[in-house]
């Protein structure tokens, strides 16, 4: 009798390790249905109008189509939670810029970059200073000149706390330079207000304004970076005015990445990671960098470590600069971030 039990019990255990291996083969592999990409901001900003590029180049290797939801506020937070709300199936992924490594400071939300898997930190568009067409400032120096001799009164559109124009206004402030600060939901936003003179500039991301500058509705009066454009070799960098703000300006202050829920499988990751790295060697996608000077930050950063690392020293120098500034509600060290630069 105790024979047959035992038999009966080995037959049991091999039928179900042979299901579950068959089980496993049979499983679908990513992606079966279309997958949604979240952008945490407006339509029509630096984020949105990369997020869309790099989507119909990783259709072309994932082999489904994605689908592009603008869903804004709150300095990406609302967008942001909506992905790490969704089910870890990899069918819901985040295109978002750098305010996730700044909304704990903020007093935003409780979400980090830890919160997620990294597949790609994609690209970093140059912050560049424009104003209206007719505007009276014909050169950098005169905005600055401007600002200096009317603190406080110079209208500057932002895309909201702990954002990249955020931080790049605290830089100006630590120059000398104060301004006013007016809050708009998405880069576009602030570059209608800027064309409606609601503001007298913006300091916008490169990609959101070129069509602009070929209409010529904007002037282009400076970039908030080391070196000049290639495209517009003319027009000089914000350290040649404010002697003192190299030490801040080389770092990629608008860092554009594609992430997905922290607990997203491993083999998911893969496949998204490989769709990615293929994405980037497409010709469109070459164009599209090009036309808009964007810093190929992939090639920086190729490899998950490598990612983690960017986003950890960012976060420190970020998070630091708005709280010694007053700008920060929370001190960063109650989440545990080493203050590593300055």
């Amino acid at each position: 009798m105790n024979r047959r039990i035992t038999i009966a019990l080995m037959l049991f255990c091999t039928f179900g390790l042979f299901a579950a291996g068959v089980a496993e083969q049979t499983s679908p592999v990513y992606p079966q249905k279309p997958i949604t990409m979240i952008v945490p901001y407006g339509a029509g900003g630096t984020t949105d109008i990369s997020g869309r590029q790099l989507a119909i180049q990783l259709e072309k290797h994932l082999g489904k189509s994605i689908t592009v939801i603008n869903q804004g506020g709150a300095s990406g937070s609302i967008g942001a939670r909506t992905v790490l709300d969704a089910k870890s199936d990899g069918y819901t992924v985040l295109f978002t810029a750098e305010s996730l490594g700044t909304q704990r400071v903020m007093g935003l939300s409780e979400m980090s970059y830890d919160d997620f898997t990294p597949i790609m930190v994609a690209v970093n568009d140059p912050k560049v200073i424009v104003v209206h067409k007719d505007s009276p400032y014909q050169t950098l120096q005169d905005l600055v000149n401007d600002i200096k001799s009317r603190p406080g009164k110079v209208k500057m559109s932002y895309t909201g706390p702990g954002g990249s124009g955020h931080v790049q206004a605290l830089i100006y402030n630590k120059m000398g330079l104060n301004m006013a600060l007016t809050a708009y939901p998405g880069g576009a936003d602030c570059i209608v207000a800027v064309l409606g003179r609601q503001v007298e500039f913006t300091n916008s991301n490169y990609s959101t304004v070129t069509g602009y500058l070929e209409s010529g509705d904007l002037k282009l009066l400076g970039i908030s970076a080391l070196q000049r454009l290639e495209a517009h070799p003319e027009v000089p960098t914000l350290d040649e005015i404010l002697p003192g703000s190299q030490k801040y300006l080389g770092n990629p202050f608008t860092p554009l990445s594609l992430l997905v829920k922290a607990d997203v499988p491993a083999s998911v990751v893969q496949i998204l990671r490989e769709a990615a790295s293929k994405a980037v060697q497409e010709q469109a996608w070459k164009d599209f960098i090009a036309k808009n000077s964007l810093d190929k930050l992939y090639e920086k950063y190729p490899d998950e470590a490598s990612m983690r690392s960017f986003f950890t020293e960012w976060e420190s120098l970020v998070s630091w600069l708005l709280y010694d500034n007053g700008a920060a509600k929370i001190s960063p060290e109650k989440f545990g971030i080493k203050k590593l630069h300055y």
